[in-house]
């Protein structure tokens, strides 16, 4: 059967491409295909959404992932210093301790009835990680996590329009946070990510976007990714390599074409909208990443922080069991996980 290079979904709306060589051209094209749609919300949002949005002051300006001008180059930079091969060495110790910290916090609770794994070991240790590499300090960490959520459901779900009523309330809030962050920095620029982006000579909404999304896609994804992995823990050997090449955190990305141009052999109109499969279509595990000049930044943080919460929570998995064989889904157009692993301590065999 001929693989199709391009195919256009018209349920998404978009043009779907998912063989790997094929993605890979695409990501390493950033002037044909461009970054714009990166972050639009999938969904259009509702003039009761966009109104909450405006009155805080809510703008996303191209900056990291949506970014192909020469701007691009100097903010990536400035950020990439955070995320250092050096510096995510040096933040090993801290990640183990933390998962094991919440580790022994599960077996306690296993003693008494089924124990989430998602909530109590996989969702707060990538984000203090990330605020410790950032430099950043008094930071109110579940709220910064239901910030995290709801912003990904507003931009890559399909909310109605009650919901996203509710999704726009709270990424308001996180904005209003962020532009509280700017303003201390403008004060007095400190060496975490807001000082640096302020000596950058990026203006408010340029500072807030960027705090914005890698705020979220720090620690969010890594989060879902270390739920993944522990998920298929349980019901099979797997390796990290693996869970990237086929059930990845972040399974999609979004391009649009700048002008009529082939993939394969099929030609897309100028201002096509593409959704990019990056795993779970067989190419290699650091597809999963992206490539190009819009890699992720954080990749080897996020390949860090899995591999230290596969191995620290390796006996913990051995000695329990799934209580859901299917568990609720984190199901998003970019991003997919279990929404919690609720596990029980196995049963023994009489």
């Amino acid at each position: 059967m001929t693989h199709c290079p391009a195919r256009y979904d018209e349920t998404l709306g978009m043009w779907v491409v998912d063989e790997p060589a094929e993605v890979r051209s695409v990501l390493l094209d950033p002037a044909t295909f461009r970054p714009d749609n990166a972050v639009v919300a999938h969904t259009a949002l509702s003039v009761k959404a966009l109104r909450v949005l405006q009155g805080a002051g809510f703008a996303l300006p191209p900056t990291l992932a949506n970014n192909a001008g020469e701007s691009h180059r100097p903010i990536r930079a400035a950020v990439a210093r955070f995320f250092s091969p050096a510096r995510v060495a040096a933040v090993e110790p801290l990640t183990r301790r933390l998962v094991a910290e919440r580790v022994e916090l599960a077996r306690a609770a296993l003693e008494v009835g089924a124990v989430d794994l998602v909530e109590l070991v996989a969702a707060e240790p990538p984000a203090l990680v990330l605020l410790e590499l950032l430099g950043l300090r008094d930071v109110d960490v579940p709220a910064l996590k239901a910030w995290s959520r709801e912003s990904l459901e507003l931009f890559w779900g399909w909310p109605s329009e009650d919901r996203q009523l509710e999704l726009a309330h709270s990424a308001a809030e996180f904005y209003g946070w962020l532009r509280e962050r700017v303003v201390a920095a403008r004060r007095l620029p400190g060496e975490d990510l807001f000082g640096v982006l302020v000596r950058l000579g990026l203006s408010d909404e340029e500072v807030c976007a960027v705090a914005y999304f890698l705020l979220i896609a720090g620690q969010e994804t890594t989060t879902q990714l270390i739920s993944t992995a522990m998920y298929r823990s349980l019901t099979e050997s797997v390796e990290l390599d693996q869970v990237l090449r086929e059930s990845s955190s972040v399974p999609t990305w979004r391009r649009v074409t700048a002008e009529a141009t082939m993939v394969g052999d099929v030609e897309l109109p100028a201002g096509a909208p593409i959704l990019l499969g990056l795993s779970g279509h067989g190419g290699p595990a650091d597809l999963a990443f992206g490539l190009g000049i819009h890699r992720c930044l954080g990749a080897g943080l996020a390949r860090l922080e899995a591999r230290v919460a596969l191995e620290v929570t390796g006996p913990l998995l051995a000695a329990v069991e799934a209580v859901e064989a299917v568990p609720p889904m984190i199901e998003l157009l970019s991003f997919r996980a279990p929404a919690r692993v609720l596990v029980r301590t196995r049963l023994q065999p009489c």
